[in-house]
Formats: structure tokens, C-alpha cells, sequence
């Protein structure tokens, strides 16, 4: 906007400028020309009186003398009375305009080598035609005019660039408030909660800057509520934890005991978690950067261990295939159990008991896909199922499991598919990159097209088996 406003005032004014400049430095040449012709018929009009007297040559040099003109004059007698025709001074004019000018009677300018000469007629008392003869150099027509061109190209000078200057101050004026607001959004979206705008500027900016002020209090007071009733409802859970911990106390002991015990013990920590995060305003995990992540081998085989003994109670018959080697992928440890622990609980909470279920691990150059599969029923509509806070309906389902795994995924610029299994019933893939590939913003992202490769290859001899 700022160069917008030099660039209209600098073209407006140079137009103004030029529009008054031209015609007045053309009036000012011809009024230069005029003065000097002007001088040329003063100086023929003196010697016009002297020559209505005599003819005489010597007269007549003593006149043209006394103009102080004798060498830019010449005075042109015709012959007549036995008297032979008479030239005094330098005659410049051609012998055709001189006859021309005796024969009309009337005065005449024409061009000559370095200038023009005036042709001025004057009546003799034998009723003769003598022709004055003035040469205007053309220094004297010019005088004056490059001065005036100069000055008027030194005002028009002046005037665009002090034109440019009150339009770059008027735009500055005007930028700044927007830049400011530019740079509110952009610290806002980033998480600086604290960002203001100044309320200055013009009107409309002063308007959009308060606007955005009252947008941000309200977001932080937004967000301050969410995390007090997210503290709240996680402080809410303390006390059926504190009784199923006191529960685990009397169950004696075994694997199954062992496993209930730890699986409170780790419910507990991650509500404290949840309490601890929503107080300070921080966010339970941050992402990994270069060298962080986890073993995603090995935290399936820690998860698959934990939902086995679950699975052996109730008849299932579960697999895990590519978690014998070390798998390096770019999330945090606990992201991807609470990922793997979101699925799995899915498949024991939505399908029949003795439903079985399977766990692969495809391990690629550039992405990593975690398979979990079973066969259940299936979803029928998968696109729902992703649609953060539906839910299937069923008590218990918040449709916030599938978002944890979605929100897994794209933090490493992967994505989640919901299709079909080998086992008949539903197949979660996640796709984890491992390029280190920024995730889309701005809501749900497209998930983009990739060109088949070593992994996809494999993924595909896996669904065929």
C-alpha cells in the first residue's frame, strides 16, 4: 500500500508538472522572440524619420550610427531621379525579400545564417519604397529562455519529490497499523497469547485494531476456561482412582493382579499429567526434533503385552508381525502408546469377545505404517468415524481416539486411513513420515499423494497373504 501511494502521487504529479511546465516554457520562448523583434522595430523606426528627410549617404550613416546599431543595420535606397540605388551596412536579407517588402509595403521577418532579419519599409519624400534592414541574432531570440526552462524544471522537480514525500509519510501512516495487526495475528497463531495491537491509525485500522484486541482477550479467556474445566474434570477422576487403587490392594497376586495394579498406577499419572498440563498452559508433549522419537517395535510389543492378558480372558486370538527389529520413528514414546492403546481398546470395546485381532509394523525409507486390524463387524462409514468428537453413540465412546491417532500422524505430515482388513473386519493404517515433512495447518489437511515405493510395495504382499 505504502509504494502504492508514491507511485500514484509520483505519476499525478509528474503529469501536473508536465501539463503547466511545456506550456509555459513554450509561452516564455515566444515572448523572448517577441521582446527581440520588438527591439529590431524601435531600432527601424529611428532611422525611418531621417530617411522621409534625405537621402544623402553621409546623413544617413550619421543616423544609422547614432541608433548604435550600424552593424546589425542596413538601409536598402532604390534608384530613381538619376540617382543610383544605395546599400548602407551589411545586407543579409536576400535581394528577393527586400523586393518583396518594397513591392507589399509592409514589414516582413525572414531567416538568415545565425538568425533572422526584420524587412521594415519606409516611405521616401520622392514616394519611393527604402527598406530598413535589422539582424535579431539568434542568441538575443533565445535570451533568456534556457534560464526560465531551468527554473520551471527545478520547481517541477521540487514538486514531485515533495509530493512523494508527504505520499510515503501518508503511507507509512497508514502500513504501519496494518503491519502491526499483521504481526498480532501472526504471534497470536503462534501461541503468544499476550499479543496487542496498538489503537491507532486511521479509523478503519483503529477499529480493526480494537477488534482484534477484544478477539484475543476473549481467546484467553476461552482458553483459561477450558483448561480450568479440563484441571477440573481431571481432578473429578482422583477419587474413583483412589478406590480402584485401594480395590488392587485385595486382589492378591498374579499377572493379572500385577497388570490391573500397574494400569491404575499409570491412569493416575496421566491424569496428574492432564491436572499439571492444564495449569501451567503447556502442552503435554512437544514434538520431536532432530535424533528424538521412540522404538515404535518396541512400544507395540510393551502395548500388545499389556492388552494380551486382556485378550487371553476374553477368547481372542491376537498376532503381532514386524516388531522384531528396532523401528526409529519421529514421536514421542507416549504419543504413540496412548495411539496403540486408542485402537486397541476400540477393537475390545466395539467388537464381541473371541474376536480376534493384529498388530504390523512395515518399516519403509521414508514412512513407517503401524497396521491394526481385526475382525469385527467393521465401521460402515470411516469418513464419520475420523470426525473428531462423534463418537459411535455407544456409552463410553467420545470419538476422541481415532483423533488422537489422526493428530499422531499428521504431527510427522503422515495421515490415517479406515479400511478394510484381511481378518474381515476393520483396518486402521497409520502412515508416520519420516522425512521430518511439516504438517498442513489451518484445520483437517488433505493427505497427500505419494508415488508407490518399497514400502507400498510391501504393504500390499501384506493385505494378499
Amino acid at each position: 500500500m505504502r509504494w502504492a501511494l508514491v507511485k500514484v502521487s509520483l505519476a499525478v504529479t509528474t503529469m501536473v508538472v508536465v501539463a503547466f511546465a511545456v506550456p509555459l516554457g513554450l509561452v516564455i520562448r515566444e515572448l523572448a522572440r517577441d521582446r527581440a523583434f520588438s527591439n529590431a522595430e524601435r531600432e527601424a523606426a529611428a532611422v525611418a524619420p531621417a530617411l522621409s528627410i534625405t537621402t544623402d549617404r553621409d546623413q544617413l550613416e550619421r543616423v544609422v550610427a547614432s541608433a548604435g546599431s550600424d552593424a546589425g543595420m542596413a538601409v536598402h535606397l532604390p534608384a530613381g531621379d538619376g540617382q543610383e540605388a544605395l546599400e548602407l551596412g551589411r545586407r543579409r536579407a536576400a535581394e528577393a525579400d527586400i523586393a518583396a517588402v518594397r513591392k507589399l509595403g509592409r514589414a516582413s521577418t525572414t531567416g538568415v545564417t545565425g538568425g533572422s532579419t526584420l524587412l521594415q519599409p519606409v516611405a521616401l519624400s520622392t514616394g519611393k519604397i527604402a527598406v530598413v534592414e535589422v539582424y535579431v541574432p539568434e542568441s538575443e531570440v533565445t535570451n533568456g529562455v534556457g534560464t526560465a526552462w531551468a527554473v520551471l524544471a527545478a520547481v517541477g522537480v521540487a514538486l514531485i519529490l515533495g509530493s512523494v514525500a508527504v505520499a510515503d509519510r501518508l503511507g507509512v501512516r497508514m502500513v504501519r497499523p496494518a503491519q502491526r495487526l499483521v504481526e498480532g495475528a501472526h504471534d497470536l497463531g503462534e501461541g503468544r497469547l499476550g499479543a496487542r495491537v496498538p489503537e491507532e491509525g486511521p479509523t478503519e485500522l483503529r477499529l480493526a485494531a480494537v477488534a482484534f484486541n477484544s478477539m484475543a482477550d476473549q481467546v484467553v479467556q476461552l482458553l483459561a476456561n477450558e483448561r480450568e474445566l479440563a484441571a477440573d474434570l481431571s481432578h473429578r477422576l482422583r477419587t474413583p482412582l483412589t478406590v480402584l487403587r485401594l480395590n488392587t490392594a485385595s486382589l492378591g497376586e498374579g499377572p493379572a493382579a500385577d497388570q490391573t495394579r500397574t494400569a491404575v498406577e499409570q491412569l493416575e499419572r496421566e491424569v496428574d499429567t492432564i491436572i499439571r498440563t492444564a495449569r501451567e498452559a503447556k502442552p503435554q508433549t512437544a514434538a520431536a526434533g532432530p535424533g528424538a522419537g521412540c522404538d515404535a517395535a518396541e512400544v507395540v510389543r510393551e502395548r500388545m503385552a499389556f492388552w494380551s492378558a486382556l485378550a487371553e480372558d476374553e477368547g481372542r486370538k491376537w498376532r503381532v508381525a514386524g516388531a522384531d527389529r528396532p523401528v526409529r520413528i519421529p514421536v514421542a514414546r507416549a504419543d504413540l502408546a496412548a495411539a496403540l492403546d486408542a485402537l486397541l481398546g476400540n477393537v475390545f470395546r466395539h467388537t464381541a469377545e473371541g474376536t480376534a485381532f493384529a498388530v504390523d509394523v512395515h518399516n519403509g525409507d521414508d514412512a513407517v505404517i503401524v497396521l491394526v486390524s481385526d475382525a469385527g463387524p467393521g465401521i460402515p462409514d470411516p469418513e464419520a468415524a475420523m470426525a473428531r468428537g462423534r463418537g459411535s453413540g455407544s456409552d463410553g465412546s467420545t470419538g476422541l481416539g481415532l483423533d488422537i491417532v489422526r493428530r499422531l500422524a499428521e504431527s510427522t505430515g503422515g495421515d490415517v486411513r479406515i479400511g478394510s482388513s484381511v481378518l474381515g473386519g476393520t483396518e486402521v493404517r497409520i502412515w508416520i513420515q519420516l522425512d521430518g515433512r511439516a504438517p498442513a495447518t489451518g484445520g483437517h489437511r488433505q493427505p497427500r499423494r505419494r508415488r508407490p515405493g518399497r514400502l507400498a510395495a510391501v504393504y500390499q504382499r501384506s493385505r494378499s497373504r
